[in-house]
């Protein structure tokens, strides 16, 4: 479970465990049309056997299942899953905004937990893995292979683009200042993610306008998208106290924690824009994901992603 304000490589590589349980594609469909390793629910003569059915008017009769059919009396036929190429890429939010966290850590530390998770099971699935790590000002990417190295390199940018947030390297942009970074990269993934990949954008999504929305939803076109929003509860409800000092980098100055409308207009709004950004990626048809920096970010994948047992075939 994630902890504390800034990352440890050690705990990001460590994550290969536990991403064992984790099957990207298990609910999915394989968009590319290139030979690879990724299981789509094509079905047809592939090299993978999936299960057997009854046979039914149209099947191949290349496909009958001659052991079954003599067993029970009835022709089965064997059904297999075609293999497709699905190089995975996930764009990783190192901003300001991200350096926020109330009780357990911060949310770029979340952030950071699942792209590792997240890159080590399309590893383990045989996937190319490659990545977008970007901050206030710039970006990084690394390029998809189906290698350890490129998994390490990606965790290493992750880990370099924290300790530049941690370090305030960022402190020379106004906490009130316009940045439209995180629209900018959902344009710059549409340049990098070759088609049929899947694309995973691990956010808080401040900033996010209806540009950088139609932006995915252009990417989405070519391939699959998810949206994990990252928040924490203090973004939502306001902590019941007597009194507070915030500040926003320049400015300084003092609320009443406890009034409750000013904590009811806080939630309110906390909900109104947390609706609009759900409503924008369901309208584009992009699922998402809500992970708060209390959740373990793990536990919550394996509701996603974990791996099924299949059940026995009974004839």
């Amino acid at each position: 479970m994630a902890k504390g304000a800034k990352t440890e490589l050690a705990n990001l590589i460590g994550l290969r465990f536990g991403a064992a349980r984790l099957n990207l594609f298990a609910k999915t469909r394989a968009q590319s049309a290139l030979a690879g390793s990724v299981k789509s629910h094509f079905r047809g003569r592939g090299l993978d056997f999936e299960e057997v059915r009854h046979y039914q008017a149209g099947d191949d009769t290349r496909s009958i299942d001659w052991r079954v059919t003599a067993r029970t009396g009835t022709a089965h036929t064997k059904l297999f899953r075609e293999e497709r190429e699905r190089p995975v890429f996930v764009a990783i939010d190192q901003r300001r905004s991200m350096a926020f966290g109330s009780q357990r850590c911060f949310k770029s530390v979340q952030a950071a937990e699942i792209a590792s998770l997240l890159s080590w099971a399309a590893l383990k699935q045989s996937d190319r893995i490659g990545g977008l790590v970007f901050n206030d000002h710039a970006h990084e990417e690394i390029r998809p292979k189906r290698s350890q190295n490129a998994i390490l390199q990606l965790l290493h940018q992750i880990d370099d683009f924290n300790n530049r947030l941690v370090n305030s390297e960022t402190s020379h942009l106004s906490a009130t200042e316009p940045n439209n970074q995180i629209n900018d990269i959902a344009f710059e993934l549409r340049q990098v993610a070759r088609h049929g990949s899947a694309v995973f954008i691990v956010s808080d999504f401040h900033g996010f306008n209806e540009d950088g929305v139609k932006q995915l939803y252009q990417l989405k076109r070519h391939n699959d998208v998810t949206a994990i929003i990252i928040s924490d509860p203090m973004e939502h409800q306001l902590p019941v106290t007597g009194g507070s000092v915030l500040t926003d980098g320049q400015k300084r100055f003092s609320i009443n924690l406890a009034s409750k409308r000013l904590r009811q207009e806080f939630a309110d709004k906390a909900n109104e824009r947390h609706q609009n950004l759900k409503q924008s990626f369901v309208q584009y048809g992009i699922p998402s994901i809500n992970v708060s920096t209390q959740d373990d970010a793990q536990k919550l994948l394996e509701q996603y992603y974990g791996k099924r047992k299949r059940s026995p075939l009974k004839v």
